[in-house]
């Protein structure tokens, strides 16, 4: 169960991301608005950081929690988080843009004070990255934020979204694509010799060493 901390029991949105270290895939990021009122259904559900859960548990609770609480999902493919990398040279900038898109478009359906994300980066990356309305809110960044419901019900939400998109991209291609970013390199041999190597830059993010090794090997083949 997720533990007790400062923030619960407060109006508040959690923000959290998935597939940031997931070479395959589309980067997401997810906001939740969690309220006194649905705590308890929460902690009955078991929301908790998603990395403690099981995919098919994660998949399951996710459905409950869209049905919950009020929540907005960014979800950047990888062709454009391909296309928006070099424009921000940062992952963590790009993360802090995610995550005031997801905060601003959550705050167009609720009115909420408060907001709580993971520390990554710069803090000001974030609050620089918000709209006139994330202007207005609180915005907590700690690390492990995860331990707050609202936080743990957006990485609920944000790596059941990636999974799913995950598995929509393989079967696109009718190859399967691993999670993680360690073992990959076979999957991606696999994208470049049944698709060619233009077909990475829509299943992978090309910035990982995994493209280099891949793409050189492949053209001294």
């Amino acid at each position: 169960m997720a533990a007790t901390t400062s923030t619960d029991h407060q109006n508040r949105i959690g923000i959290d991301e998935s597939g940031k270290g997931d070479y395959f895939g589309p980067l997401v990021i997810a906001a939740a608005h969690v309220t006194p009122e649905i705590e308890p259904e929460l902690r009955l559900m078991e929301v908790r950081d998603s990395k403690k859960i099981s995919d098919g548990r994660v998949l399951e609770i996710a459905r409950e929690l869209r049905q919950v609480c009020k929540h907005s999902i960014v979800t950047i493919n990888p062709q454009k988080y391909n296309e928006l990398y070099p424009k921000f040279r940062n992952l963590n900038r790009l993360l802090a843009w995610g995550h005031a898109r997801a905060l601003e478009n959550l705050l167009e359906q609720v009115d909420c004070p408060l907001a709580i994300a993971d520390q990554f980066g710069d803090e000001r990356f974030v609050l620089n990255a918000l709209l006139e309305k994330g202007k207005k809110i609180q915005l907590v960044q700690r690390t492990k934020a995860e331990a707050d419901l609202a936080v743990a019900a957006a990485s609920i939400l944000a790596r059941a979204e990636f999974l799913l998109r995950l598995k929509r991209l393989s079967d696109e291609i009718g190859t399967t694509l691993p999670k993680g970013a360690t073992h990959v390199e076979l999957a991606a041999r696999m994208v470049v010799k049944k698709h060619g190597e233009a077909m990475l830059e829509n299943v992978a993010k090309l910035h990982f060493k995994t493209t280099k090794s891949v793409l050189g090997k492949t053209e001294e083949s």
